[in-house]
């Protein structure tokens, strides 16, 4: 093999290579704005709920005990 067939193939690893991780990127990007409207959606059920219940602060504006 020379040189230059051994740079090709090395050339055309990575270039495999960054595609895939690409393809990865592009899926977890997805994820992760679906989690992210998810746990939106959650939290507000949650202040919905606390609301209902008589509470006066949302738990999400709430200092934590230790504040």
């Amino acid at each position: 093999m020379t040189d230059t067939t051994q740079l090709e193939e090395k050339i055309a690893h990575l270039t495999r290579t960054v595609e895939d991780m690409s393809d990865i990127v592009a899926r977890q990007e997805a994820e992760i704005a679906t989690l992210t409207r998810r746990v939106e959606m959650l939290m507000q059920r949650s202040a919905e709920q606390e609301l209902d219940v008589g509470g006066t602060a949302v738990l999400a504006d709430q200092r934590p005990p230790h504040w």
